[in-house]
């Protein structure tokens, strides 16, 4: 059934997105543009209709939705206007409960911890080599966001 796989009656067909909700939309986006991302439109998004969706009621929040290189998967990254943002996870540990990171595979891992870190990002722990087959590291990104990078060795 080409690329679904089904299970009953249903059929999962993708993960369109990740979101992630950020205080400064513009460095964000400038940090995952470096990262090598590509920026596929910005939007402010509002309305009841999107309330509903949410469960948030009257909000009004600014998007910018980002495409990796192979054009699969996406990250939606969002700046509340309101309501204001009630919880703050960005520091949270990696056995905190909850979404962990998001992880990408890059070609050069010393080369892009480099550019990202002229971007304000920091090393978790160390570059670690994973039986030959990847090194990998955590890095903080954008207001302290989690982010996992690998890259392939073989």
């Amino acid at each position: 059934m080409g690329d679904t796989w089904e299970i009953g009656n249903m059929a999962l067909k993708r993960m369109d997105n990740v979101g992630i909700v950020v205080e400064d939309l513009g460095a964000a986006i400038n940090f995952f543009l470096e990262l090598g991302l590509k920026l596929e439109g910005r939007a402010t998004i509002e309305g009841e209709w999107a309330g509903r969706v949410t469960g948030l009621g009257d909000q009004h929040v600014e998007i910018a939705m980002m495409r990796t290189p192979d054009g699969h998967s996406r990250l939606e990254l969002s700046r509340f206007i309101r309501p204001a943002v009630v919880a703050d996870h960005r520091n949270a540990p990696v056995n905190a409960l909850g979404y962990l990171r998001v992880m990408f595979t890059v070609d050069d891992i010393d080369e892009t911890l480099e550019r990202l870190r002229k971007q304000g990002a920091q090393l978790v722990g160390d570059v670690v080599d994973y039986n030959g087959i990847y090194r990998l590291c955590y890095i903080r990104g954008p207001e302290g966001l989690l982010i996992g990078l690998a890259q392939e060795l073989s």
